[in-house]
């Protein structure tokens, strides 16, 4: 007999305490539960990668003798497991190459209909799909190689306070160690003036100094410096501009790009205008349009066009196919983004729900789809568009797996697996696995009192503003000439469906706001992009844990020193992996995947640091330690108490001190970010405004109420708060609320309503205002 049952035993992974659970398939499944209880181990953890072992080890013999490394999920058995495909919110390192019509494949069909249906200027050869690819040869524009920006810098860019010497730094493009005495003797042997303030020196010397494409290389003979005879230095001498350049284009090192960035300027390419493409690309077109000017449309406006556009037979079928494809992805909420949007640019949320777009088309079936928090990023009205598709899927003959804390999706569940009851070491455990109703009867469940409590929202007095400032009017992207009022010492929240112009508001807020004291971005971008950067090392408390260990009597009786307990620098660290903790399984015919390190197992260090401890724990255990955890082992370490306790704060308790930066979602490394910014709020003096984007993504309603204590905390000391939201109780228990719409892209960008909640929850225009008004009547 036919078992419609997945059977899950003794699941152990991460934080998961010898889990059984049976789950069905063909079902939509829903995983909840607070940050950290255990959900994302048992779904992702537990049941894709057990799926992903079980594939590897079904492919050729030659490719399982390189992956058996490959690390099984630690479970004793799963039985009636599907085949299973994972659709996470992890990005991979940020490309400008990459954009909404490469992640969709729309951008092939779009080229393939300019390369047969297109208008071809009299006597022009019919070129090949790839004569309208910016990232080929045969379609980027020459001269930016098809990136549509040309990167420049600027005098004021490189020597932002003239005022200093060349001895004094005033280069600061420069590195640290090129400022010291074999630089400053290079360009004194060349005959300018290190010790003269910088605008003192003569335009032409400045312009030498930092724009020179010369490279000479110069000699500096011996002489006497403190009564010491140095040696000849021979340097080869590189300007500023060469230098930042050069390190923007070929450094791998993420930390030296990012300073080099900060140095450049970017500017659309005088070539093609910033449109990418060969002008022989550019003069093909369809329905009167460049490709470069179609795939700038939102795409709501691209179906238009194409639709309108369509004569001959072979235009008819290729425009029918790529319009059945957008219209899967505006199904999803996203007819706002047009094809040449990049995805660095792109929420988590966003790129997930393309990537399921992509899926909804591959016609696949039997399958488990694996979903990380698809409503990420969704106002509350494109929600319900987002579980028609999960149905879709689901009725295609798919089980549907969502690690899900938006409620009405949880709502919607067939089955609801409920974990807990609290994160880390307190969660781990299934309270509940079954319909969502039964969850009414687990009364140690934190999800229960937010799913089913319907109690209307008692009256609260809103805070009265300090100040009023305008802003704009701001005109760019879909916002024209938008004028609105931000009050200060307050907290404001921004609302509107996905597009409207929320975010762009938000950019405009923190860029034209005028006089503000000062002014803090808490955005959702990665706190560093390679797994070298964790939380410890972002918040400073890793610098703290090192000293600590070089204080120990072992440490100092080996000579030891801060630098032995680092995984970034040899002597300390495992030469295997060189710190990683993993290495590299080149797959051949598949992606490459990572796998422990067979030498240090995963721990970074090599056997003779691991020697040393301190309080019983080594440098790796102390990695492994949870934040909760930690703030009890360093309680008598104020500087690291200090860090561990503002992430406590912000309800990150579960995270591990080693946790990866490319394994945090957006949400965690936003809130590392607002710890961090707490930590220093208490040493601070003065007005600040504060901007977060989406503070509550990845949180669980109970994780909600900790972050909102925070925020309020902040109004409450005089600050000023803007949030972009979605979730409708952070909304609610704002003092005032900007509402941009009505609707996405064109027909978003003005200011719809703004007030006081309780008035926007009434205004006739917004799309908002009706699930406000519900949360306002206890969310039934």
């Amino acid at each position: 007999m036919h078992d419609p049952l997945i059977h899950v035993r003794g699941a152990r992974e991460h934080n998961l305490r010898d889990v059984d659970v049976d789950l069905p398939r063909d079902s939509l499944v829903v995983f909840t539960g607070v940050s950290g209880s255990g959900k994302s181990s048992l779904a992702f953890g537990t049941l894709y990668a057990e799926s992903q072992r079980r594939y590897f080890e079904s492919v050729a013999p030659y490719a399982r003798r390189l992956i058996h490394q490959v690390g099984a999920p630690r479970v004793d058995e799963i039985t009636g497991l599907p085949p299973a495909v994972s659709l996470e919110q992890r990005r991979s390192a940020p490309s400008s190459r990459s954009s909404v019509g490469t992640v969709t494949t729309l951008s092939n069909s779009l080229r393939m209909l300019f390369s047969r249906a297109g208008d071809y200027p009299e006597g022009a050869e019919r070129l090949d799909s790839d004569a309208f690819s910016p990232n080929t040869a045969a379609g980027a524009c020459p001269e930016c190689h098809g990136l549509g920006l040309v990167h420049r810098t600027t005098e004021a860019l490189l020597v932002p306070d003239p005022s200093l010497s060349v001895r004094e730094g005033a280069i600061a493009a420069w590195p640290g160690a090129w400022q010291g005495k074999n630089l400053r003797d290079v360009l004194d042997t060349l005959g300018y003036d290190v010790d003269k303030p910088w605008r003192d020196l003569p335009q032409q010397d400045r312009d030498w100094i930092l724009f020179t494409d010369e490279q000479p290389v110069v000699t500096v003979h011996p002489v006497r410096d403190a009564g010491r005879i140095q040696r000849p230095y021979q340097g080869t001498y590189m300007s500023a501009r060469r230098y930042v350049l050069h390190t923007f284009a070929d450094t791998k090192s993420s930390s030296l790009r990012a300073k080099a960035e900060r140095f450049l300027t970017s500017d659309p390419c005088p070539a093609c205008a910033g449109r990418r493409l060969r002008p022989e690309s550019l003069a093909v077109t369809f329905a009167g349009r460049t490709i470069a000017e179609l795939a700038a449309l939102p795409l709501s406006e691209l179906d238009r066009v194409l639709r309108a556009g369509v004569t001959g037979e072979t235009a008819r079928v290729l425009t029918e196919d790529l319009r059945a494809r957008i219209a899967v992805v505006t199904e999803l909420g996203l007819g706002y983004l047009g094809l040449d949007r990049t995805t660095p640019t792109l929420s988590g949320g966003e790129l997930q729900r393309l990537r399921l777009a992509t899926q909804l088309r591959s016609g696949l079936f039997g399958v488990v789809y694996v979903l990380d928090e698809p409503s990420a990023g969704l106002h509350p009205a494109d929600a319900e568009a987002l579980l028609v598709v999960l149905d879709r899927l689901k009725a295609a003959g798919n089980s549907v797996f969502v690690v899900e804390h938006h409620l009405d999706v949880v709502r919607r569940a067939d089955w609801l697996v409920d974990v807990g009851p609290a994160a880390g070491v307190h969660g781990g455990r299934v309270l509940y696995s079954g319909p969502p109703a039964g969850l009414a009867d687990v009364p140690e469940s934190a999800t229960r009192p937010h799913l089913f409590a319907h109690e209307p929202l008692p009256v609260r007095e809103v805070r009265t503003p300090s100040g009023r400032l305008g802003l704009g009017p701001v005109t760019r992207h879909n916002l024209h000439a938008l004028e609105a009022e931000l009050p200060l010492g307050v907290l404001t929240a921004v609302t509107g469906v996905s597009g409207s112009g929320k975010s762009t508001l938000a950019a405009a807020i923190t860029e034209e706001l005028p006089g503000v004291q000062r002014l803090v971005t808490v955005d959702q971008k990665p706190i560093g992009r390679t797994p070298r950067s964790n939380l410890a090392t972002y918040t400073g408390l890793f610098d703290v844990v090192r000293k600590l260990f070089t204080e120990t009597e072992e440490a100092r009786a080996r000579g030891y020193r801060a630098g032995r307990f680092s995984f970034n620098v040899a002597g300390g660290r495992c030469e295997t992996c060189q710190g990683e903790g993993f290495v590299s399984v080149e797959l051949l015919f598949l992606p490459s995947t990572y796998s422990p390190c067979p030498d240090c197992h995963g721990a970074r260090y090599n056997p003779e640091t691991l020697q040393v401890t301190h309080r019983g724990l080594n440098i790796a255990e102390v990695l492994d330690l949870t934040v909760e955890r930690a703030a009890e082992f360093f309680a008598d370490a104020p500087a690291a108490a200090r860090s561990l306790r503002a992430l406590l704060e912000v309800g990150l308790g579960y995270l591990t001190l080693g946790r990866p930066a490319t394994e945090l979602s957006g949400g965690e490394a936003q809130r590392i970010k607002l710890a961090s910014e707490l930590q220093r709020a208490t040493t601070r003096r003065g007005h600040t405004v504060y901007v977060l984007d989406e503070p509550t993504t990845g949180l669980h309603p109970a994780d909600v109420e900790v972050l909102m204590r925070q925020l309020h905390g902040l109004a409450d000391a005089g600050h000023t708060v803007v949030v972009v939201e979605h979730d409708m109780s952070v909304v609610a228990g704002a003092d005032w609320v900007i509402d941009l719409g009505p609707g996405g892209g064109d027909a978003g960008g003005r200011v719809v309503a703004a007030g006081p909640p309780r008035e926007v929850a009434q205004a006739p225009d917004s799309r908002t205002a009706p699930y406000l008004a519900r949360e306002f009547a206890g969310g039934a």
